[in-house]
């Protein structure tokens, strides 16, 4: 397996990517916000447009990661029947880093059948259906504006996404919880090796909502303030939202390449619907997996972009099957406290980030975490630090189980 994922005409590469978070929008934003250590979660008053009329506020004792201008974004007039919170913002991301013109371009090249797209979500357009019951008719019907499958349906971005772009090759949402737009990359990559496609757009998005926040208060699951991964005194998650995209390509047909993905790792440990196995089982099989698939030895990984929800039995079980796997000798960090938990847009993002530190040269420290909990045996990075490195991986960690491991290798 070694040679054949090694071999520069097999090769997968990601050739371009874009990401938009509460740090800001595309890879430039994302990147000076890594650099410069600003995070950008702040206290919840979130107010979406939807829900203002109705004079809905989420005031949760909690902070999170809002994107600016989500709600002052037009789709195309052609477009318009998709218009959902989750919609504007995959459409905000798409515009950055040229991401809109590389798509179109892709079709341009392969044939728009011969281009996939695959797609990771967790509320969708939930936001649609909190609106449409806050504005029921005096008999309790739902208004006849709302448009379930062009918005609340989880494959509405995907359908969004192919209209915008022309994109008509093979199309799948992905909706694995946190690890949903992580498995969009060994998704898209069984495509093309299967050849069912010559290239992918591959991504995610997931956007605040009421039920979002509500849930995960349910669940005692939220900080009261910016979350602090790995902290000794760590309390919660902070919920934030974003979305990205990538394109993968073979190596021989790309015009540029910004690393190979080298491998991927999936598992299913179903130990629990919201805990995962104290020593992170499912998350090592996942890991090993991507090792394997890589043809790489954990000796080689040179960085690894925690999950880090910052809660205290996901920290622990993740530091756990990291440490099984690498002892304390790889550096590790998470990146939640710049831009919060996006949910099913995570994988994209910390894909995002793991590409930064493999190009940039420099791992990222874990933001808000003054002193790692000494029960947690990774090496957790504390400050930035410059490195060089080879091999990166990301992890993408959901509940119920589902996990996913991503490795990148630097291609030239």
């Amino acid at each position: 397996m070694a040679d054949t994922e090694r071999s520069s005409s097999k090769a997968i590469v990601v050739s371009d990517f874009t990401v938009t978070t509460a740090v800001g929008r595309g890879r430039a934003a994302l990147r000076d916000a890594l650099a410069n250590r600003r995070g950008a979660l702040k206290p919840c008053e979130f107010a979406p447009r939807e829900l203002q009329p109705f004079g809905r506020q989420h005031r949760i004792e909690t902070f999170i990661g809002e994107v600016d201008g989500v709600d002052d974004v037009q789709l195309p007039a052609a477009l318009a029947d998709y218009d959902c919170r989750n919609n504007r913002l995959a459409w905000l991301a798409l515009q950055q880093d040229g991401m809109f013109d590389a798509a179109r371009q892709l079709c341009a090249r392969y044939g728009a059948q011969c281009v996939a797209l695959v797609l990771g979500t967790s509320t969708s357009g939930l936001m649609q259906v909190e609106w449409a019951y806050h504005a029921r008719n005096r008999d309790g019907l739902l208004p006849s504006a709302f448009r379930y499958r062009e918005t609340l349906n989880c494959f509405s971005a995907a359908a969004f996404v192919a209209a915008a772009t022309g994109i008509a090759g093979p199309a799948s949402m992905i909706s694995t919880a946190c690890s949903s737009s992580a498995k969009v990359f060994a998704a898209a990559a069984r495509l093309i090796r299967a050849n069912l496609a010559d290239a992918a757009l591959v991504g995610g998005v997931d956007s605040l909502c009421l039920t979002t926040l509500s849930g995960f208060g349910s669940l005692e699951l939220l900080s009261r303030e910016a979350c602090r991964p790995y902290a000794v005194d760590r309390s919660g998650i902070s919920i934030g939202e974003g979305a990205g995209f990538a394109i993968l390509e073979r190596a021989p047909q790309a015009r540029r390449a910004v690393a190979q993905l080298a491998g991927w790792g999936e598992s299913s440990d179903a130990f629990h619907m919201s805990t995962p196995h104290p020593d992170g089982l499912g998350a090592q099989l996942a890991i090993r997996a991507a090792l394997e698939r890589a043809g790489i030895g954990p000796r080689e990984v040179g960085y690894i972009n925690l999950h880090g929800t910052a809660t205290r039995t996901n920290d622990a079980a993740e530091a756990h099957a990291v440490h099984a796997v690498f002892g304390d000798a790889v550096p590790t960090s998470s990146t939640k406290a710049w831009f919060g938990h996006l949910l099913g847009a995570a994988g994209i993002a910390e894909a995002a980030v793991t590409l930064t530190a493999l190009t940039e040269e420099f791992a990222p420290g874990t933001l808000n975490t003054p002193a790692k909990d000494p029960a947690c045996p990774n090496h957790l990075l504390i400050e930035n630090e410059a490195l060089r490195f080879d091999v990166a991986l990301s992890n993408s960690f959901g509940f119920g189980g589902s996990n996913c491991t991503l490795a990148f290798r630097r291609f030239d």
